[in-house]
């Protein structure tokens, strides 16, 4: 087997017995039975349990923000794309196996002890924060407004994973909807539903 398809196998299998269990709780023999691949190629790889940890989490941050962004574009620009961050949010809490978010578990679980997680962590909450700056200015609407859109998609993310509960995308949703119409002079009054 070709050593990246190796550490695909490996990575596809952190991803989903750190996602569902927590990192403490999984254990390198665990990932080596999940993804077949063999102890000793899996520290050839990935030499210790933290360098696999990051890597997990730099994938997930990757794949996480180009669902959304791919979700979002194809809504028109403006305030139905900033809205649509929420739709999509909404169908992320409906999926089996939804944990809230893998950064704010992580970091959780394991906090500024371990500097690779916190790392991961920041940059993931920095770069959609970005992204919704991103979406917000491209709405028309005051970049102060950015940092509530965010606060509100972080609150329903946790709220969600806490109370199993998919409708509180769909109250978030309405409040950013709210946010946009004040902010930006009736930015999204369009995507009234």
């Amino acid at each position: 087997m070709e050593p990246q398809a190796q550490e695909a196998r490996v990575l596809d299998a952190a991803e989903e017995l750190f996602y569902a269990r927590g990192l403490q709780a999984v254990g390198m023999d665990a990932i080596r039975t999940a993804s077949g691949v063999s102890l000793k190629r899996l520290y050839q790889l990935f030499p210790s349990k933290d360098a696999l940890v990051e890597a997990y989490l730099l994938r997930r941050d990757q794949r996480w923000r180009a669902e959304l962004a791919h979700y979002a574009a194809a809504r028109p620009a403006g305030g139905e794309r900033v809205l649509a961050v929420f739709d999509w949010l909404h169908h992320w809490f409906a999926r089996p196996g939804f944990r809230g978010c893998a950064f704010v578990n992580s970091y959780g679980e394991l906090g500024p002890a371990h500097p690779g997680v916190t790392a991961a962590a920041r940059s993931h909450k920095a770069a959609v924060r970005r992204y919704l700056t991103e979406l917000v200015a491209e709405a028309g609407v005051p970049a102060p407004v950015a940092g509530q859109i965010a606060l509100l998609a972080e609150g329903a993310i946790t709220t969600a994973a806490v109370s199993g509960d998919a409708a509180v995308a769909r109250e978030a949703r309405e409040a950013a909807r709210v946010l946009l119409a004040h902010g930006g002079g009736g930015a999204a009054d369009a995507d009234r539903r």
